[in-house]
C-alpha cells in the first residue's frame, strides 16, 4: 500500500525535494516548499503560526500541526448494510465514471457483489460508458435511455440489489446540467427517490475530484457540499500531478474525510487514503 502511495505523490514529493535547500528546515524554506505542494497559503500561514516559535522547524513539530489537519469534525458514523448504496457525484472530466468502476473492481476483489446504476442520463455518452464498464468487470448494471428521470433509475437499481441480495449499489450521477438550481434540483430528488427504494439509502454521497485542479477544486467541493451535504470524497489523477498539497485544503475547507485517491490509469490504482501513512511519507520528503 506505502507503494502506491508514495507512486500516487511521487510528483509532489518530488516537487517537495527540488524546493529544498539544505537539510536543515527553516520557516522560510517550509513556507517555499508547502507552496510549491500546492499547499493553499492560508494554510501554510497558519502551520507557520502554529509551530514554536524557533526559526527551524522540527519533524514531529511539523507532523503535530500538520495532522489536525485530517480531524474531520463532520464525519459521520456509517454503519455496514446491505445494500450499501454509495452515490456519486462530480462535474464532468473529474475522472467520475473510471473511478466508478475500480470502486466496483475494488468491492468484488473484497468479495461483494455490485449492481452499477446509470443515473447521468443527461449525456448518452456517460450511459454507455458506465456500460462498457459493467460488461468489463462482468457487473450488472441498470440503465435506461438519454433524458430519462435519472431517480427512476436509482429507484430500481436500488430495488433490484434488494430483491437479488446485492451487496453494494453505486450510482452516477450528472456532472453539469444547465445551472446549478437544476442540478441541485435533480440530486435532491435523486436521494428522496433512493430513499423511497430504500430508507437508508443513499449511504454515503462522495465528491469525486480532480487532484490536477489543485486548490481550485477546492471551490468546486464546497459548491457541492451545499447542494448535497456530501459524506467523503475521492481524489482522482494523483499520480500525474505535484499538487498533492491541496489535500489539506479540501479536508480543511469541507471539514469531511478523504475516503480514497486515484493513484494511476489500471483498476486497482485506487487505495484508501490514510492520513498518518500520507504524513509519513510528506515528512520522509520534506526532512530527508
Amino acid at each position: 500500500m506505502l507503494e502506491f502511495l508514495k507512486r500516487g505523490f511521487e510528483k509532489t514529493f518530488g516537487a517537495i525535494s527540488s524546493a529544498k535547500k539544505s537539510k536543515k528546515i527553516d520557516k522560510e524554506s517550509l513556507e517555499e516548499i508547502l507552496l510549491e505542494a500546492d499547499v493553499a497559503y492560508e494554510i501554510v500561514e497558519e502551520i507557520l503560526y502554529y509551530l514554536p516559535p524557533q526559526d527551524e522547524v522540527s519533524k514531529a513539530d511539523l507532523r503535530r500541526v500538520m495532522s489536525s489537519y485530517f480531524i474531520y469534525e463532520n464525519e459521520r458514523v456509517i454503519e455496514p448494510d446491505k445494500p450499501f448504496v454509495d452515490l456519486i457525484l462530480g462535474v464532468n472530466g473529474a475522472g467520475k465514471t473510471t473511478t466508478i468502476a475500480k470502486l466496483a473492481n475494488l468491492y468484488k476483489n473484497n468479495g461483494k457483489s455490485v449492481i452499477l446504476g446509470a443515473c447521468d442520463t443527461f449525456r448518452a455518452g456517460a450511459i454507455e460508458q458506465l456500460r462498457q464498464w459493467s460488461l468489463r468487470l462482468n457487473v450488472p448494471i441498470v440503465a435506461t435511455q438519454q433524458g430519462h428521470d435519472p431517480s427512476a433509475v436509482a429507484y430500481d437499481t436500488i430495488s433490484s440489489a434488494l430483491a437479488k441480495g446485492i451487496d453494494r449499489v453505486i450510482l452516477d450521477t450528472a456532472g453539469r446540467l444547465q445551472n446549478q438550481t437544476n442540478l441541485a434540483n435533480e440530486l435532491d430528488k435523486i436521494v428522496r427517490i433512493s430513499k423511497k427504494a430504500y430508507e437508508k439509502a443513499p449511504h454515503r454521497k462522495i465528491l469525486i475530484l480532480d487532484g490536477t485542479q489543485g486548490n481550485a477544486g477546492v471551490a468546486q467541493a464546497k459548491a457541492f457540499n451545499e447542494i448535497v451535504s456530501l459524506d467523503g470524497v475521492i481524489i482522482t489523477k494523483l499520480d500525474g500531478t505535484a499538487k498533492g498539497g491541496a489535500l489539506f485544503g479540501v479536508a480543511r475547507e469541507l471539514e469531511l474525510p478523504i475516503f480514497y485517491i486515484g493513484v494511476g490509469e489500471s483498476m486497482d490504482d485506487i487505495i484508501k487514503f490514510n492520513p498518518d501513512e500520507f504524513l509519513d511519507e510528506l515528512m520522509d520528503a520534506i526532512f530527508e
